[in-house]
């Protein structure tokens, strides 16, 4: 992506194409950070939208996470089977659904709208791999902390949740990852060309008559980015997440 970027569209669509351009072209980011298109704007509305789900995925899904895995309940089994289930239905199967429950949600509402989308199709996931870490901490260290006198939220933030970080960050990744690229959902909903994230803003740098494909790549190449350095920031712990329970 980086090679082509920095190519002419001669030179991209040359028969034989050169791997290598003659020349780079830095320019091309240029001409596409300054196009109509606007892909800073595109930027922050997949920024808005994958944070702000990760963010609530994160609110619902810990608490939700810790109470399954220390506490038995009827229907704790049906639960869980319930929340897999949810795994099943994409936002390409729903879009029917999707439109209508939120097509009165107009301005920066949809973005509103798309976090509430991810999330919810995120949500299992992180539930799932979440109350696995909680259920691998002995629950005699909740109860020394309870006997201590914190509460049980308490117990929860301050004791169990350093003891899981592995798991989070594996949760945030999968979920921020998913809501960044998400196409189906944003392409339905979103109808104003300033507020569409990259995933559906992306086709448009490619010209309606004429192929830029030096310019998709450019756009493809910064779309990644963010992504490339949140993996880079939170790499160790990933690893741990990924691994734990490998070595028995």
């Amino acid at each position: 992506m980086f090679v082509t970027s920095l190519k002419s569209r001669l030179e991209v669509t040359d028969i034989p194409p050169a791997y290598f351009p003659s020349r780079p072209h830095f320019e091309n980011y240029v001409n596409v950070w300054s196009s109509e298109v606007n892909p800073a704007a595109s930027l922050l509305s997949t920024v808005v939208i994958a944070g702000g789900a990760t963010l609530l995925v994160l609110l619902v899904a810990t608490p939700a996470a810790y109470y399954v895995a220390r506490f038995r309940f009827p229907g704790r089994m049906v639960f869980l089977l319930l929340v897999l289930i949810t795994q099943m239905l994409q936002p390409t199967v729903l879009a029917v659904g999707l439109f209508q429950e939120f097509k009165g949600w107009q301005g920066y509402a949809v973005w509103g709208a798309l976090i509430l989308i991810n999330a919810a199709f995120n949500l299992s996931f992180a539930i799932w791999i979440m109350q696995a870490f909680f259920a691998s901490v002995p629950k005699e260290i909740d109860e020394a902390a309870l006997i201590d006198g914190l509460g049980r939220m308490q117990t929860m933030f301050r004791i169990s949740l350093p003891l899981v970080w592995p798991g989070i960050v594996t949760a945030i990744v999968f979920v921020f990852v998913n809501s960044w690229n998400e196409y189906a959902a944003a392409l339905i909903l979103v109808q104003q060309t300033e507020l569409q994230p990259l995933t559906v803003s992306m086709p448009r740098f490619l010209g309606l008559y004429i192929q830029d494909w030096q310019y998709l790549f450019t756009v493809a190449l910064i779309a990644i980015v963010p992504v490339i350095i949140l993996f880079s920031i939170i790499e160790r712990r990933l690893i741990g997440g990924l691994t734990a329970g490998s070595v028995k």
